[in-house]
This record gives structure tokens, sequence and C-alpha cells, in this order.
């Protein structure tokens, strides 16, 4: 009888400790979401992720910005101008608000730039002063036209060139998409306008957790 107790109390123990095992392990787990949902946050990824090819742009300090300068961290492209009177303020204000809520840990793996359209005015020191109104640690990147038309354009950031515009107070038509390219440096996907702000950062946050 004695013994019957004995095994009765030690099964009841490893049936415990076995649940316990599997409440931990599921706890501890991470669980990612599927990329059916992260379209529903706007985000659509491109598998594979397309290499960049080559391109010669200028940041916002002077210096040269190639390709492998996206290397070592998630980047979030916006394709705008500071001219822009109304997507690209709403569009980077958007931005900067995301970036003030993500944890430190998860914003030192992502950056995030302002790719201009209008390069004839938007020179390096424009796009800096314009990007100090939104967030000391934003990028701006220009260069000659036809590097950033190729380099739009093979990031699906279509928009239709000015050139000789007589008119001072000429628009840009361009896309309202924001582009994600990966620490690869490679073309890793793009979040579909109109863009939500809670959703953004969600799938953001979402894609800086599978690489920590």
């Amino acid at each position: 009888m004695k013994r019957n107790f004995t095994w009765t109390i030690v099964s009841c123990l490893a049936v415990m400790l076995v649940a316990l095992s599997l409440y931990v392990n599921k706890m501890t787990t991470q669980v990612y979401l599927s990329n059916e949902q992260l379209k529903d946050l706007g985000l659509y990824l491109i598998e594979p992720a397309r290499n960049l090819g080559s391109f010669n742009l200028i940041d916002t300090n002077g210096k040269e910005f190639l390709p492998k300068d996206f290397k070592g961290k998630w980047n979030v492209l916006f394709f705008g101008f500071t001219f822009c009177p109304d997507i690209c303020p709403i569009t980077m204000s958007m931005l900067s608000r995301i970036e003030k809520e993500i944890d430190s840990q998860e914003l030192d793996k992502i950056r995030i730039f302002l790719v201009t359209v209008d390069p004839v005015r938007d020179n390096p020191s424009q796009l800096k002063i314009y990007l100090k109104n939104f967030s000391e640690n934003f990028t701006g990147l220009t260069g000659g036209l036809d590097q950033i038309y190729n380099f739009a354009t093979r990031v699906n950031a279509p928009f239709t060139p000015i050139n000789n515009s007589k008119d001072p107070y000429y628009t840009v038509d361009h896309t309202g998409s924001i582009v994600l390219i990966d620490p690869n440096g490679n073309y890793a996907g793009f979040f579909r306008a109109p863009h939500t702000q809670d959703k953004i950062k969600k799938a953001l946050v979402e894609i800086i957790r599978r690489d920590l």
C-alpha cells in the first residue's frame, strides 16, 4: 500500500514537471508573425530580397553614400522632397513618432532616411535643415538625378523626374510607399500607403526581433 502511494506521488510529480516544462517552453519560444499577418500591417516582404545594384549618392553630411552603407541595420526609406506640401511632412512626422516609441534596443537596429526626388533644390544642407524638424537621427540622401532615379526604380519607388523647371514652386509626383532595406543591404520589402503609425511600428518591431 505504501509502495503504491509512493508511486502515485512520483507519477504526479512527473506529470507536474512535464506540464511545467511545456509551459516554460511555450513562454520562452519566440513566435513570429507570418508574412500574411505582416501584410495585414501593410508590410509586403520580398523573398528573396533583391540586390540593389550600384549607385552613388550623397548624405546630409556631404559624404559619398554607396549600397554597402546600408549594411548592418534595417533601413527605412521614404522618397520625397523638402518642398513637398503634404505627404512628405506627414510621413516623416509619423516616422519621428515611431522612433520615439520604439525601445532603445530595437531603435539601435534601424535607420530612417529621406531620399530626395528633387536633387535640384535638395542639396545636403537643405536636407539636413529640413530633417532636423523631425529627428536629429534621420539621414537625407541626394545626388545626381539619374542616380536617384535608377535607385528608386530598383526599389519600386517611382517618381516623375523634374529638371530645368521654370516654376520655382514646382512639385514632384512620387510614391507614398515606405521602402525597407535589410541589414545585408538588399531590398527587402515596402509598406504600402496609406500608412498607419501603430501598424508600421508593430511590423518594424517584429522584423527587428527576428534578428535579436
